[in-house]
């Protein structure tokens, strides 16, 4: 037998992949390499356990996270994005963007809202979602957070928005910078309702998201590492013309610079909004209306934030 013909025995043919073996039970750290089983990853709230590393998460994986089980109620679901400018990039039109995102995440848009309780309080709840379109913010982003607000006004609640995004959406051009001005106004709005509003800053929160509603907080919470800002780092270089600090646009940096109040590590998430808005509760006894009552139940023998009984606040 010729040598050309001759199997050598040491080299073996590639195996087929054991059906027994299903994908998708590791993930591999992004900050400190560790592969992560699944399960372990997602007991841990999708945080690493050996480096606290954050993952970002669709936005219904972290409603789950924030609000007490059970208790959300979407709105809004059926809003979606036109193509006003009739806007197409280099690989495809707008409207097929959206349907392939659509299609991605299972969503209409980059934003969920609705109702829901956190530590047994009554919340208004947007979370935005980077996996859409990096959680851009166009008309129906603007809109969902508009009336997000107008919601906790009209009923009473406290808001709670969740930013994870990139910015405004190109493809809509002015229209997506113009809900910058509407969601502030808003937020005015609420302030003179003497009702609270958490911001959570998520990775990444920046750009148009960041320079209105998201840094607009009564608190503003980020989580650790989260990337926080307006412009990207490499604009900011080239704009001044000089070396930035290391880590000078993450959570732990703009907390020391007093921008952020606090960086809250996702495990506490919950118990920590539920504390914030317990103190807000008490001090505007169940979230009530200058000189009324509160439409929720607020006990009598539960006392104001000052120690004041509330007796006049009581649910009739």
């Amino acid at each position: 037998m010729s040598w050309l013909k001759r199997e050598r025995k040491s080299i073996k043919k590639p195996e087929k992949p054991r059906a027994d073996l299903p994908e998708g039970l590791w993930t591999k750290c992004e900050n400190c390499g560790e592969a992560l089983f699944q399960t372990v990853l997602e007991e841990n709230l999708w945080t690493c356990p050996k480096c606290d590393y954050h993952f970002r998460v669709p936005a219904r994986v972290y409603l789950g996270i924030l609000t007490d089980p059970h208790s959300f109620s979407e709105r809004d679901a059926a809003l979606e994005a036109g193509d006003p400018l009739g806007f197409r990039d280099a690989r495809m039109s707008y409207p097929d963007r959206l349907k392939t995102a659509q299609k991605d995440t299972g969503m209409k848009d980059g934003l969920l809202a609705g109702n829901a309780t956190i530590g047994g309080k009554p919340v208004s709840v947007a979370v935005m979602d980077f996996f859409f379109m990096g959680g851009s913010m166009g008309s129906v982003v603007g809109e969902k957070v508009a009336r997000s607000i107008e919601r906790a006004i009209a009923e009473r609640r406290a808001l709670v928005i969740v930013s994870a995004t990139g910015g405004a959406r190109m493809q809509e051009g002015i229209l997506s910078l113009m809900q910058m001005a509407k969601t502030s106004a808003l937020l005015a709005r609420l302030q003179a309702e003497r009702l609270p509003f958490v911001s959570v800053l998520a990775d990444p929160s920046m750009a148009g998201v960041l320079a209105s509603f998201a840094s607009l907080g009564d608190v503003i919470i980020a989580e650790p590492r989260a990337l926080v800002g307006f412009a990207g780092a490499r604009v900011i270089r080239q704009t001044i013309g000089q070396d930035l600090p290391k880590g000078f646009q993450r959570a732990e940096f703009v907390l020391e610079k007093g921008f952020v109040d606090r960086v809250v590590h996702r495990k506490r998430m919950r118990e920590e909004v539920g504390h914030l808005l317990e103190f807000f509760w008490r001090s505007t006894r169940g979230f009530a209306p200058e000189d009324r009552p509160s439409p929720h139940a607020f006990p009598a023998a539960h006392p104001a934030a000052d120690g004041t009984p509330a007796a006049d606040s009581v649910k009739r």
